[in-house]
């Protein structure tokens, strides 16, 4: 009898062994696309300085990210503090496979439009230095 159990425990011993699962079935982060990988940069320092730091030049919006949407064309809105299904003030989008970023909407044509452009610009390349507040 005893022989018998540890046969089967041996049987089931080396049915468990043959088996192979894999949990780790997530993508690596190599497999992103360079306009991910900008826009992820880009809008990790854009929340970094003008939402989180509190900046009065941005107080009256909120960042709407929306880096993985189903178009394939990450992107972060900002949108009006109080109405946050507003229509969008300033769009920061790269499409593609291309680390290119873009930036458009009404506040470009504002006076804070030339802070938006050189922040973008300077953490577009990888520095997210803050700078200097308007």
């Amino acid at each position: 009898m005893a022989a018998r159990f540890g046969f089967v425990a041996l049987a089931g011993l080396v049915l468990v062994a043959c088996q192979s699962k894999s949990y780790n079935s997530a993508p690596s982060g190599g497999s992103k696309s360079a306009s991910l990988r900008a826009m992820e940069q880009v809008a990790i320092a854009a929340h970094k300085c003008w939402i989180a730091s509190k900046d009065p030049a941005f107080k009256s919006y909120q960042m709407a990210n929306e880096l993985n949407n189903f178009g394939g064309t990450p992107r972060f809105l900002l949108v009006p503090g109080k109405h946050y299904g507003g229509k969008p003030l300033l769009v920061v989008q790269a499409r593609g496979n291309s680390n290119r970023v873009e930036v458009f909407g009404p506040l470009m044509a504002e006076p804070l439009g030339g802070r938006i452009g050189s922040d973008i610009a300077r953490w577009q390349t990888g520095n997210g230095d803050c700078g200097a507040k308007a």
